[in-house]
């Protein structure tokens, strides 16, 4: 083994050659090798061409390991920045107000746009819009949740929907519950190309609310990237 690692040492040191019997050799493919001859003819020097013949098998799987640990060295590398570029990963709330806030209900859906700004990983998630974009083709995993507190006397309906380009994923609902909190939540795997945008859109008639403590959030993660990027 200390041997081994003796010789890739040499290697690293004298670069891309390929190493010979008689020093280094032509790494021109199918070139022939220049060897002086080390053996003479003759019965008593038979010893000494079965010696050569071993150290030239040693050297061609010498250069052949060093060409592999290379190779996987550089697939070793694409795979990090390749693993390193599908980092996307956002999580974010309504707002942070110290007091609790609603929107809705409104008489259309409209997009919701979560203010507060957890994490943006890959800035992926625009904070100005409520779109997050996505970066590369994969899976993603997408979580909503919605919560509202009807004031007395007020019907209470809290409902959003998971949207992909403006088509619905999933929706989640809660409508005049018995007490006077509606809320509800959605977790789903979502198939997405690049650039497909993906919002949370609150429904025509329905209103959420939120405070410091955050009850409405939206979060999603790449599961596993599709594409060869």
């Amino acid at each position: 083994m200390r041997g081994f690692v003796l010789l890739c040492l040499l290697h690293a040191a004298l670069g891309d050659m390929n190493f010979g019997w008689n020093g280094p050799a032509s790494t021109t493919p199918g070139a022939e090798r220049n060897l002086v001859p080390v053996c003479n003819s003759g019965q008593e020097s038979c010893g000494c061409c079965m010696m050569q013949k071993q150290i030239n098998r040693v050297e061609q799987f010498f250069n052949y390991s060093v060409q592999e640990l290379k190779t996987q060295l550089m697939n070793s590398k694409t795979n990090l920045n390749y693993m390193r570029a599908s980092r996307s990963a956002f999580s974010v709330a309504l707002n942070n107000a110290n007091t609790l806030t609603c929107q809705g209900p409104f008489n259309a859906d409209k997009t919701i746009i979560y203010k507060n700004v957890f994490l943006n990983l890959g800035s992926n998630y625009d904070d100005q819009t409520g779109v997050f974009t996505a970066p590369r083709a994969g899976v993603y995993s997408f979580s909503i949740t919605i919560y509202s507190l009807a004031a007395a006397g007020k019907a209470q309906t809290s409902c959003a929907s998971l949207r992909v380009n403006g088509n619905e994923v999933a929706p989640l609902s809660e409508r005049n519950g018995k007490d006077r909190e509606d809320s509800s939540t959605v977790v789903a795997a979502v198939q997405l190309k690049a650039g497909d945008k993906v919002t949370a859109s609150l429904l025509q008639g329905c209103d959420i609310c939120d405070d410091v403590n955050h009850y409405n959030t939206f979060t999603a993660f790449l599961l596993y990237a599709t594409d060869k990027a």
